[in-house]
């Protein structure tokens, strides 16, 4: 029998995923903290853990990750914005 897909928790498993990928990608050097790649997996990371800590009503965890959402929101626009 095959299982429902639960679109919420694929989206909370993405966010784990690209906040991890980020970080890792960051620490070898294969990518730039300051660029639109380190910044848009943080951005869309947080905003899915984010989702799926509101949905689980787990507070903590959907308070940090909106914020770390939110300034990597503003590190996209000061890098669009200043190059």
């Amino acid at each position: 029998m095959l299982k429902k897909i639960n679109i919420a928790e694929m989206v909370g498993w993405y966010g784990a995923i690209a906040v991890v990928s980020s970080y890792t990608l960051v620490s070898f050097g294969a990518i730039s903290a300051s660029g639109y790649l380190y910044q848009l997996l943080n951005l869309t990371g947080a905003a899915g853990i984010a989702y799926i800590s509101i949905k689980k009503k787990a507070k903590q965890p959907a308070v940090s990750n909106t914020v770390w959402a939110i300034i990597a929101f503003v590190a996209i626009i000061n890098l669009a914005v200043h190059g």
